[in-house]
């Protein structure tokens, strides 16, 4: 498990986020293994205006995708909004495509200030699937979030949860995808 890269996208703009806390604890049990190099993309640190097909390019996305690219295997986290997943991720994911994350391993993980999450997470293993990534069978879903956060830090049972999404992207960062699907080598856009 050496020379292995991994990456959070925190798709959460608050200044005091329980994604990227969240985020943070996911990459430092994934930082347990030796070799390991962790990468926290912090989406409020990116100029990413509104994704414009014309203007592809725009503000800091060309540095998102580097870093996205140089990841083994990316956890994508968000917040629920309205039982889905925030503008901020959707927007980042806008920006990447099948360069960024075919056959790459991806860990999801939402939180939410009220009840389980679950539609959250199925629509971005949609979103993985159609840019052909592996998204990993553990996921991780926090629900009424203030409730297991004590003095920034997670509560044992949630941190157990958290810290296996960590260890899995570490994990399975190598794994040989499957065969491609009828599916997939029907995608637009996806390499033959």
């Amino acid at each position: 498990m050496n020379d292995i890269r991994v990456a959070a996208i925190v798709g959460s703009l608050r200044e005091g986020s329980y994604t990227r806390l969240a985020c943070e604890d996911a990459l430092d049990a994934a930082g347990d293994f030796d070799g390991v190099e962790t990468d926290l993309i912090d989406l409020r640190e990116f100029d990413l205006p509104v994704f414009d097909a014309d203007e592809s390019d725009g503000g800091d996305a060309e540095m998102l995708r580097e870093r996205v690219v140089a990841a083994d295997s990316v956890v994508l986290a968000t917040p629920v909004y309205h039982a889905s997943f925030s503008s901020a991720l959707k927007n980042a994911l806008d920006y990447c495509g099948f360069d960024e994350f075919e056959n790459t391993t991806v860990g999801l993980l939402c939180v939410a200030g009220g009840s389980f999450p679950t539609t959250t997470l199925d629509q971005l293993r949609s979103v993985c699937r159609a840019l052909n990534a592996w998204v990993v069978p553990h996921q991780v879903a926090i629900p009424r979030v203030r409730t297991v956060f004590e003095d920034g830090e997670l509560v044992d049972d949630v941190r157990e949860r958290v810290d296996t999404l960590g260890r899995r992207m570490v994990e399975y960062a190598n794994i040989e995808p499957d065969p491609r699907t009828i599916e997939a080598q029907q995608n637009v856009g996806a390499e033959d």
